[in-house]
């Protein structure tokens, strides 16, 4: 039986989120090549009906009563599904029965399908919604999205940014960097540039972390993760890193060491700003070095300021 939700699980970017599964796998618009879900099964572009929105509502109320009787926090209602939510013909409505239930919501999107009017209307009915940009080079899209031979970029771009013009809620956009593909400065500059007009109120930089779809995808190193920070920064965009790390980002908690290391697995930090750190710690520039030795920290050089990034966990390679 299909198991419409799931959770609550713990989110940096929605802190206690129940997820909402209401897509059949793996059914998506892309096919992307670092996919943790695999390959997709049926590519289509049409939204259609997949579930009803009342099963989806009593599934999750569910949900809702179990995790309230444990004392679980709920922070959000998350279409996160087995493929491209929007998909759903139906996801307007089943936003609309839930709610009543008082928990925002939120929808982790793609955005491929943002240039058709009721996808747009149907996402706007969100608390929060995040959409993908992994490029915005023909080239480089095709390469890495693999999407359904009828979408056009200009208009899935366009699309995205009538969307983000007209949205009332929480915007953020998602970039899954991937080595030898989207991490050359050029298109880090344009997927910036691009993500600039939109005016997202986050901006997520992220790798492959668990096994893709495709053996062959590495992540992107730390200095491609670095870069595309610094570069949304320049742009005055709120830029964050999601790479595999839980931490309580810029709070001095008495461990000095785990406080950089949580930062950095979420913000690179400039050299005086770790000197800052230290010096209210009572800590000197040896930590710093310790780890770097010990391969926990990487030092990175951007625009003639020295910074620092936690290094990348290793990705496990994916069965051929």
């Amino acid at each position: 039986m299909k198991m419409l939700a799931f959770g609550p699980v713990p989110s940096r970017r929605l802190g206690r989120s129940l997820g909402i599964n209401n897509i059949p796998p793996k059914t998506c618009s892309y096919s992307c090549v670092y996919c943790q879900v695999g390959r997709t099964l049926n590519l289509q572009s049409t939204p259609q009906a997949f579930y009803r929105a009342e099963d989806i509502l009593r599934e999750v109320e569910r949900r809702i009563e179990r995790a309230q009787a444990h004392g679980e926090r709920l922070d959000y209602l998350a279409f996160v599904p087995d493929g491209e939510p929007s998909l759903d013909l139906n996801l307007g409505r089943e936003i609309d029965l839930l709610k009543p239930l008082g928990i925002r919501i939120a929808v982790v999107s793609n955005a491929s399908l943002l240039w058709q009017s009721p996808v747009r209307a149907a996402l706007g009915r969100a608390d929060w919604v995040s959409l993908k940009i992994d490029a915005v080079s023909e080239d480089l899209w095709h390469r890495i999205n693999r999407p359904h031979r009828s979408l056009s970029l200009g208009d899935i771009l366009q699309g995205m940014t009538d969307f983000s013009r007209a949205f009332s809620g929480e915007p953020v956009t998602e970039t899954m960097l991937t080595r030898g593909l989207n991490d050359s400065p050029d298109e880090l500059e344009r997927i910036a540039d691009f993500t600039a007009g939109l005016k997202p109120a986050k901006s997520y930089v992220s790798v492959p972390t668990r096994p893709p779809a495709e053996h062959w995808v590495r992540p992107a190193g730390e200095h491609a993760l670095n870069m595309a920070h610094q570069l949304l920064s320049e742009r005055d965009i709120n830029a964050e890193y999601l790479i595999g790390y839980e931490g309580n980002a810029f709070a001095f908690t008495g461990d000095v060491e785990e406080d950089l290391l949580s930062i950095t697995s979420v913000h690179p930090m400039r050299e005086d700003a770790v000197s800052k750190l230290l010096n209210r710690a009572n800590a000197d520039w040896s930590l710093v070095s310790g780890l770097v030795d010990d391969g926990k920290l990487v030092e990175l050089t951007y625009a003639g300021n020295r910074f620092y990034i936690r290094k990348l966990l290793p990705t496990r390679k994916a069965a051929r």
